[in-house]
């Protein structure tokens, strides 16, 4: 080697060293470690493509003189380019001429075609894990064997400071999940059991819980279907001093009003054909407890007449009875109805309205906490996990895809579709094949893409609307008044179409 050349390699050597002492941080000392090459030995473009323990793939970690946002577009994969064959060789290359060599893919768009290029693998642990690469000054050419024994050197160098900042990655990553796990268990001291979430909505509905669990005070919850409102009346019956008194539930929806007044008030012998004998309702066996109404907007005025005597005087007489009974029962209710509209429209009594509007928890859709969505994934893949008798994982792309979804059946239609993929799943790890969405096959998407065959106006028609509010209202119809329905029929975002709802004062309705 020329002497001349070995004295730039040294001072380029001297330069690093002194590097190392000056930068904690990895990436830093890697820019100025590129510079140093640039400057000193004139090696262009001084590039580190690390290899993705997930893909296989090789990307770009840093490169000199090209911006961020362009290196995270190029990736190699073994074998591809000049780049992937050092990497599956694991040997080093160089090339005089890359523009005479049609494995080099100049994916950077940086280089000189007339220059020479430089490759070597970076080893680390004993395992090749990427490749460090220079391009040379076409005058130099003459000598690449002695300068590809020189990046051979400054690529071990490299390797040291790589080595470096994996360990520091992995230390932030372990501090970040210990911060994670303390933060959590500083939040699950204020959390009710089963319920899952981690966003600013779903940390003020635990706060209600907790405050509301200290006073009898009458509670009505209020949110669309599948987000979880029973829960939230069981955390409040839980943590409340009646938590050793019984909690009784009534989905108020799913009976006609005779049985509903039968199921809640009880009845005697005879009130009615196939009454054989005396029966306690709902109410008399919540004494000293809590009961639970829910869908209390769906029920006529006739019964809310009756349930509003027992709100006013803790009073009712069983079905066909003249025995006046008293009970002292705490009454959470829960709706996705709009009542404030079902009032107004004389659906719903007002003093009713009143009398369970006193302490409201609103629980806030899955698509307007998309923060939680991974913590609940997690929780129903350890449930049925266990269920399956086998640890159940999923990969980033599946829960990027499960992320992205509105979900208009919120947590339980969320939890129907980790139950679903649980089961399709035939390894231990859930991949986005497994997703149903891929493969054309999302529950909610058949429902919306059935419940438009109707005779309504076409898409192409809604479209066609010319004023901005009608064309909201008419999708927001059509969708059932669902947003996230109504954005994809006007092409919009959910974004988009809560902001001109909005904008436009739009009264939105619940079905």
């Amino acid at each position: 080697m020329l002497p001349e050349l070995t004295q730039k390699a040294l001072t380029a050597v001297a330069h690093v060293a002194r590097s190392f002492a000056r930068h904690s941080d990895a990436r830093e000392n890697l820019e100025e470690i590129f510079g140093i090459l640039d400057t000193v030995m004139e090696y262009r473009h001084g590039t580190v493509t690390l290899l993705d323990s997930e893909t296989g793939d090789l990307l770009v970690e840093a490169s000199k003189g090209i911006k961020k946002e362009r290196l995270a577009e190029v990736r190699y994969r073994k074998g591809e380019g000049l780049t992937g064959i050092i990497m599956e060789n694991a040997a080093p290359l160089a090339v005089p001429n890359i523009k005479n060599d049609p494995r080099f893919l100049n994916r950077l768009a940086v280089y000189d075609p007339e220059a020479a290029f430089i490759g070597v693998p970076i080893e680390i642990g004993g395992s090749v894990q990427g490749v460090f690469s220079v391009s040379i000054e076409p005058s130099e050419r003459y000598r690449l064997d002695d300068h590809a024994a020189l990046v051979s050197i400054f690529g071990n160098l490299i390797g040291g400071v790589i080595s470096r900042l994996r360990k520091v990655e992995k230390e932030k990553e372990r501090i970040i999940r210990e911060k994670d796990a303390l933060h959590g268990q500083l939040k699950s001291r204020f959390r009710p059991d089963n319920m899952i979430g981690v966003s600013k909505a779903m940390e003020d509905v635990f706060e209600s819980i907790r405050q509301v669990a200290k006073w009898n005070t009458t509670v009505l919850i209020r949110g669309e279907s599948g987000t979880g409102k029973e829960l939230v009346a069981k955390a409040i019956h839980f943590q409340s001093v009646r938590s050793s008194g019984p909690f009784v539930k009534l989905n108020c929806a799913a009976l006609p009003n005779t049985l509903l007044e039968s199921e809640l008030f009880g009845h005697e012998t005879g009130a009615f054909t196939g009454a054989t004998k005396s029966r306690a309702g709902r109410f008399e066996l919540a004494d000293k407890g809590t009961i639970f109404l829910d869908e209390i907007g769906d029920t006529t005025t006739d019964f809310q007449t009756k349930l509003l005597r027992v709100l006013q005087e803790g009073q009712f007489e069983r079905l066909g009875g003249t025995e006046t009974l008293s009970v002292d029962v705490r009454i959470i209710a829960a709706t996705h109805v709009d009542l404030e509209k079902a009032v107004a429209e004389k659906r719903f009594r007002e003093d009713l309205y009143y009398r369970l509007n006193v302490m409201p928890i609103y629980l806030p859709p899955l698509r307007e906490r998309s923060e939680d969505i991974p913590y609940l994934i997690e929780h129903f893949l350890a449930k049925f996990g266990q269920e399956r008798g086998t640890p159940l994982s999923i990969e980033k792309e599946a829960m990027r895809i499960l992320k992205d979804c509105t979900w208009p059946g919120n947590v339980r239609e969320l939890e129907n579709c980790v139950h679903r993929m649980a089961v399709v799943c035939k390894g231990s790890v859930i991949t986005r094949n497994d997703v149903p969405c891929t493969k054309g096959q999302c529950l909610s998407q058949l429902i919306y893409t059935q419940s438009f065959n109707g005779p309504e106006l076409a898409e192409s028609e809604i479209l066609e609307i010319e004023n901005e509010r009608d064309r909201i209202i008419e999708a927001l119809k059509r969708s059932g008044w669902v947003q996230a329905k109504a954005a994809r029929l006007l092409k919009m975002t959910p974004r988009q179409i809560a902001y001109r709802i909005q904008k436009l004062k739009i009264e939105m309705k619940e079905l």
